[in-house]
C-alpha cells in the first residue's frame, strides 16, 4: 500500500506544468490531501464492511436457527410418520382380511338362505300336493256320505252311486293307508275292503249276492275316514303356517344379517380407501420430509462453511485495512513535517528543470508502442507529441484511450452476445432434440400400442367365436338332455302304469280269495290266523317299490331338469353378456385404436416439423460460428492487446505530465 501512495505522490508532482505560477508547496499540499482522501474513503469502507459484516452474521445466525429447529422437527416428523405408516399399514392389512371374512359370511348368509328358500319351496309344493288329495278325499268322502245319507240300504240304491262310493272308498284307502292305519280297526278295513269288492246290487237278491254288509257301517266308516283326512289337513295346514312362519323369520333375520354383513364391508371398504388413502400420502409425506431434511442438513453445511470463510474474511480484511490505515497514518505524519516540506521544494525546482526532457521520452514510448502493437494511430500520436503541444497531445491520448475502451466494451458486448447466442441455440437445439427423442418414443409407443390392440381385438373376437361355439354346444347338449329327460320320463310312466295294471290284478285276485276265507263268524280261540300266500305279498310290495322308484326317478330327472335348464339359461345369460362386454371391449379398443393410429400420424407430422426446425438451428448456429469464432477465439488476445495500448498511452501521457 505504501508503493501505491508513493507512486500517487510522484505522479501527483510531476504532473505539475511548466508554466504553473502556484506555491512551492502546492504539490505536497496534494498529496497530502489525497491520503487525508485515502483515510477517509478507508474508514467509509470499513464502516460499510462492518454493516455487511453485521448483516452476514445476522443472516447465519438466524438461518443457523431455523434450519437446525427444521432439521430436527423434519427428523421429529419423519420418525412420527413412520409410526403412522406403520399403524395405516397395520390397519389396512387388518380391514382387508375383516372385509374378507365379513364377505364369506355374507356369502354363507346367502347360500344358507338359498338353500333354505329351497328347503320351503319343496316343503310348499308337497303341502300343496298333499292338500290338494286331502281336499280331493275329504270331497269325496263328503259325497259318498251325502249318497248313503238317502239310502237306508244298499239295495235301494243305484249301481251308480255305488260305484261312486266304492271308487271314493278304495281311493282314499289307497292313498292315504298310512294315515288310516291307526285309524281303522281290523274290523273296520275288513268292511270296507269287503265293501269294494262286493259285486253290485241287483232289486230282486239271488244267490250270487254273497256278502251285503250293512249301510250304516259303511257310513260311519266313511264319517271316520272323512273326520280323520278333516283332522289331518287342519294339522298339516297348521304345520304349514308354523313352517312359513319359521322360515319368513329365518328370511328376515339372514336378510338383516345379509344387509348388515354388506352394509358392514361397505363401511369397511370406505374406511379402507380412506386409510390406503392416507398410507400413500404419509409415505409421500416421508419423502417429501426426508428431501426437505437432506437439502436443509446440505444447506446447513454450506451456511457453517459460508459462515467460517465469512468470519476469516472479515478478520483479514480487518487486519489488512488496520495496516493500510496506520501506513497512510505514518506517510502523512512523514509528509506533514518540516523536513518532508525542505525535500519537496527542492524536487519542486528540479523537476521544472527536467521538463524539457519529457516530450522526447514521450514520443519514444509511443514509438515504441506503436511498433510493438503494429497501431498506426501510436504512430501519428508519437509525431505529432513532438510537435504539438502538451495539452492537444494528451486531449489526443485521451481521446483514443476512450476510443480504445469502447471498442473494448463493444467487443466485450459483442463476445458476450455470442456466448448468449450460441447458450439460446444449444438450449433450444436440446429441447428440440429432446422433443424429437420423445416425438420417436412416442412414435414407437403408439406403433406398439397399435399392434397391442390389434392383438387384443383379435383375441376377443376369437373369444367371442368360441363363447359362441360353446354356446350352441350348450344348447345341442341342453337339447339333448332334454329328449333324454322326455324318454326318462315317458319310460318311468309306462312303467308305472303297466306295474299297476298288473298289480291292480293281483290284488284283485289275493284281495278276493282273503275275503272269501274270512266270510262268515271269526274262527274259534286257539286257531292260527289264515294268511296269504307269503309270495303274493312279496311279489305285490315289490310292485309297489318298482312304481314308488319309478315316480321317484320320474321326480328327481324333473329336477334334474329343471336345474338343468336353470344352469342352461344361466350360461346363456352369462356367455351374451361376457360377448357383450367384449364387443363394448372390442368398440372401446377399435377407437383407442383409431386414436392412436391419429396420433401416431400427427406426431410424425410434428416430427417432420421439428426435423426441419433443428436444420434451422443448425444453420444459424453455422451463421454465429461465422459471426463469432473470430472474436471469441481471439477475444483474449484481442483485449490484452488493446489494454496494453491503453496502458501505453496512459504511460506516454503520464511522461507528459512529468511523470518518470
Amino acid at each position: 500500500m505504501f508503493s501505491k501512495l508513493a507512486g500517487a505522490v510522484v505522479v501527483s508532482t510531476v504532473g505539475l506544468s511548466a508554466g504553473a505560477d502556484a506555491g512551492k508547496n502546492r504539490p505536497v499540499t496534494k498529496v497530502i490531501n489525497t491520503i487525508k482522501d485515502m483515510l477517509k474513503q478507508m474508514e467509509k469502507e470499513q464502516e460499510e464492511d462492518e454493516s455487511i459484516y453485521e448483516k452476514m452474521a445476522c443472516w447465519c445466525e438466524n438461518n443457523d436457527k431455523e434450519k437446525t429447529k427444521a432439521i430436527k422437527d423434519a427428523e421429529v416428523r419423519i420418525q412420527h410418520l413412520t409410526t403412522k405408516v406403520s399403524e395405516l399399514s397395520s390397519l389396512s392389512a387388518k380391514l382387508n382380511v375383516e372385509i374378507k371374512n365379513t364377505n364369506a359370511e355374507v356369502v354363507k348368509n346367502q347360500e344358507q338362505l338359498a338353500q333354505a328358500t329351497e328347503i320351503r319351496r319343496k316343503e310348499l309344493a308337497e303341502f300343496n300336493e298333499n292338500e290338494k288329495d286331502m281336499l280331493e278325499s275329504i270331497s269325496a268322502m263328503k259325497a259318498a256320505i251325502t249318497v248313503l245319507s238317502k239310502h237306508n240300504t244298499f239295495l235301494q240304491m243305484p249301481a251308480a252311486f255305488l260305484a261312486t262310493v266304492k271308487t271314493a272308498m278304495e281311493t282314499a284307502l289307497r292313498d292315504h293307508d298310512e294315515l288310516l292305519k291307526g285309524v281303522l280297526t281290523r274290523t273296520e278295513r275288513r268292511e270296507a275292503l269287503a265293501f269294494i269288492s262286493a259285486p253290485g246290487f241287483d232289486s230282486e237278491p239271488t244267490f250270487k249276492q254273497s256278502y251285503a254288509p250293512q249301510s250304516g257301517a259303511i257310513f260311519g266308516i266313511l264319517k271316520q275316514m272323512k273326520e280323520t283326512f278333516e283332522a289331518n289337513l287342519s294339522a298339516a295346514q297348521k304345520d304349514e303356517a308354523a313352517a312359513q312362519k319359521a322360515f319368513d323369520e329365518l328370511k328376515a333375520a339372514k336378510e338383516d344379517e345379509i344387509k348388515a354383513g354388506q352394509d358392514q364391508v361397505d363401511t369397511k371398504t370406505d374406511e379402507l380407501a380412506d386409510t390406503d388413502e392416507n398410507l400413500a400420502q404419509s409415505k409421500q409425506d416421508i419423502e417429501d420430509t426426508k428431501n426437505s431434511l437432506s437439502a436443509d442438513e446440505e444447506f446447513l453445511m454450506m451456511l457453517k462453511e459460508k459462515c467460517q470463510l465469512s468470519d476469516g474474511e472479515w478478520e483479514q480484511r480487518q487486519k489488512t485495512r488496520s495496516q493500510e490505515m496506520e501506513a497512510c497514518s505514518k506517510a502523512l505524519a512523514v509528509l506533514s513535517s518540516d523536513e518532508a516540506h525542505d525535500i519537496f521544494t527542492r524536487t519542486f525546482n528540479f523537476m521544472q528543470t527536467a521538463a524539457s526532457s519529457t516530450r522526447a521520452e514521450a514520443s519514444a514510448e509511443l514509438t515504441a508502442a506503436a511498433a510493438k502493437y503494429q497501431n498506426p494511430r501510436l504512430a501519428v500520436l508519437a509525431t505529432r507529441v513532438k510537435l504539438d503541444a502538451f495539452t492537444k497531445v494528451k486531449k489526443a491520448i485521451d481521446d483514443m484511450v476512450a476510443a480504445l475502451l469502447q471498442e473494448k466494451a463493444d467487443e466485450i458486448k459483442k463476445r458476450d452476445y455470442c456466448i448468449e447466442q450460441f447458450h439460446q441455440n444449444k438450449a433450444e437445439t436440446e429441447r428440440m432434440e429432446a422433443e424429437r427423442d420423445d416425438m420417436a418414443a412416442k412414435i414407437e409407443n403408439l406403433g406398439l400400442e397399435i399392434e397391442s390392440l390389434d392383438q387384443a381385438i383379435n383375441g376377443l373376437k376369437s373369444d367371442i367365436a368360441e363363447a359362441k361355439t360353446q354356446m350352441k354346444r350348450a344348447s345341442e347338449d341342453r337339447e339333448q338332455q332334454n329328449k333324454d329327460f322326455q324318454m326318462t320320463v315317458a319310460d318311468q310312466k309306462a312303467t308305472v302304469k303297466l306295474i299297476k295294471a298288473a298289480l291292480v290284478i293281483l290284488q284283485d285276485f289275493y284281495g278276493k280269495k282273503a275275503l272269501l276265507q274270512q266270510a262268515g263268524p271269526p274262527p274259534p280261540a286257539g286257531f292260527d290266523k289264515y294268511e296269504k300266500n307269503a309270495q303274493s305279498g312279496g311279489v305285490m310290495g315289490l310292485m309297489q317299490n318298482i312304481i314308488k322308484d319309478a315316480k321317484d326317478m320320474e321326480a328327481q330327472a324333473a329336477r334334474d331338469e329343471a336345474d338343468a335348464q336353470k344352469a342352461y339359461e344361466e350360461f346363456v345369460v352369462e356367455t351374451n353378456a361376457a360377448i357383450d362386454e367384449k364387443n363394448k371391449d372390442i368398440v372401446n379398443k377399435s377407437e383407442r385404436k383409431a386414436q392412436a393410429a391419429k396420433d401416431k400420424v400427427k406426431t410424425e407430422g410434428e416430427k417432420e416439423n421439428q426435423m426441419m426446425e433443428l436444420e434451422t438451428l443448425s444453420n444459424t448456429k453455422a451463421e454465429l460460428h461465422q459471426q463469432c469464432d473470430f472474436i471469441t477465439k481471439n477475444f483474449d488476445l484481442r483485449q490484452s492487446t488493446r489494454d496494453a495500448e491503453v496502458e501505453a498511452l496512459r504511460n506516454v501521457k503520464n511522461i507528459l505530465s512529468g511523470a518518470k
